[in-house]
């Protein structure tokens, strides 16, 4: 018997993860969430295909980095006119712009290719723990990859009555 998932619908089915950012660290956190952008936590994963996951992080300005790096980090980009570099400290884009920082950190950890944009366009970053309208999409937890408690109330009403009772 074949142990091989195939090129199913299913198998190919894209996920929503939620993040919760407080106290983790910037790098680390990006690195997994560019892992499960790639789609490389799956075993379908091809580097040539976009298999990926959509991942919504919240509380972006409660993100920590470590060492000195608070004070030494700098975002430059440069507006391609001449004398045109602008240069903005990690404190003030922790202020004006938490989530560009994440999302910066994440563009740096995906392969430099076509399908960069269209992976970064699946991140959703928010600073504050209000995600909107995609609270209803979130499917797994990011802990432990489990599914949340709505979702598996949708799936089997023996549960629903056990939540009822309670």
């Amino acid at each position: 018997m074949s142990q091989a998932v195939g090129n199913t619908a299913l198998a190919y089915a894209r996920v929503w993860h939620h993040v919760n950012a407080s106290d983790r660290v910037l790098g680390k956190l990006a690195e997994r969430i560019a892992l499960v952008l790639m789609g490389k936590h799956k075993p379908i994963y091809d580097k040539s295909l976009d298999c990926g996951d959509y991942v919504v992080v919240t509380n972006a300005k409660h993100i920590k980095v470590t060492g000195r790096k608070d004070e030494q980090l700098v975002y430059r980009k440069h507006t391609m006119f001449p004398g045109g570099l602008k240069e903005t400290e990690y404190k003030d884009m922790m202020d004006k712009k938490p989530y560009e920082i994440i999302r910066h950190a994440v563009s740096g950890m995906l392969p430099k290719n076509k399908l960069r944009e269209r992976r970064l366009e699946r991140l959703k970053v928010f600073g504050g723990s209000n995600m909107g309208i995609y609270r209803g999409n979130i499917l797994k937890r990011w802990e432990d990859g489990t599914l949340t408690e709505d979702y598996i109330l949708k799936l089997d009403p023996k549960n629903r009555m056990k939540a009822k009772a309670k």
